[in-house]
């Protein structure tokens, strides 16, 4: 016998008839599988994508029955707000518009949901996880659920075709100048796979990642008794300290070690390291 969980089986022992019976304890909620961005390069034609607006909202997993955040834990919604969303998985960003992150993020996350504040949010769905037949399928049948659910805070994000390089990077610094996080760029061929996946693409101007906090590192100088940089581990395992983009209150109450934090940073040294990184936010445990 096993049990499913997200897409993962955990066996579990049965015990014979006439034996004791033992409890099993399920593992902690494991973060759902989904479809992962990579970086553009500037190479790439973008005539075979659907171009969108990357969204600076909170990531949402709908698995038909609960609103999760992408670490798999439930997200404390109104049942209003869950009971108009379709029984199909969806993927999206819980959003408030262009640079609105830090309420959003204190929206979503009470543990008890405050009415007035989750009216105001929109939660905009950008792919069908596990459904079969390419992105552009999948895009239509986006536009249709939204339609058929009729409630103003469930939306498709709207996807456009751009036929060449240079109309893309007009594109991007447009969406930049109106207070825009980028553009996401999806293969309208691909199909939907989890994990990181080279059909689906992010670019911004200034590029940004995750990675994992090993260390606070003590403050000199003025920042004595305070943090003075993170040391940092990114997914591939190296390592590197960042001090820079830290407001006084961060740096007296850093992140903790094991959190994720984002940073930004505009190019990479040869080790792949990034050059001029700086601290964007904590990752809180989506």
């Amino acid at each position: 016998m096993a049990l499913l969980l997200g897409s993962t089986f955990f066996p579990v022992l049965v015990p014979a008839a006439g034996t004791e019976s033992v409890a099993i304890q399920a593992p902690s909620v494991l973060p759902p599988a989904l479809m992962l961005a990579k970086h553009w390069q500037a190479g790439l034609d973008p005539l075979g994508f659907l171009v969108s607006e990357k969204l600076d909202g909170v990531r949402a997993f709908w698995d038909g029955h609960v609103l999760r955040f992408r670490s798999g834990r439930r997200i404390a919604a109104p049942d209003w707000f869950t009971a108009a969303l379709p029984a199909t998985p969806l993927d999206g960003e819980l959003w408030l518009g262009r640079r609105r992150f830090d309420r959003v993020s204190g929206t979503v996350r009470r543990s008890t949901p405050i009415d007035a504040e989750w009216r105001e949010l929109r939660y905009m769905i950008f792919d069908l996880p596990g459904e079969r037949g390419p992105f552009g399928e999948r895009a239509a049948r986006m536009v249709s659920l939204v339609d058929t659910a009729g409630v103003p805070w469930l939306q498709a994000v709207q996807q456009s075709r751009v036929p060449d390089r240079a109309l893309l990077q007009r594109q991007l610094l447009q969406v930049v100048s109106d207070g825009g996080e980028g553009l996401v760029l999806h293969r309208a061929d691909a199909d939907w796979t989890p994990g990181r996946s080279d059909a689906l693409r992010k670019l911004k101007q200034i590029p940004d990642e995750d990675a994992r906090v090993i260390a606070q590192l003590p403050g000199k100088g003025r920042h004595t008794g305070r943090l003075g940089a993170l040391l940092l581990e990114m997914p591939n395992g190296q390592r590197f300290a960042l001090g820079t983009g830290f407001t006084d209150v961060q740096r007296d109450t850093p992140p903790p070690v094991g959190a994720f934090v984002t940073y930004r940073y505009r190019d990479r040294t040869p080790a792949g390291l990034p050059r001029f990184a700086s601290f964007l936010r904590l990752r809180e445990a989506e």
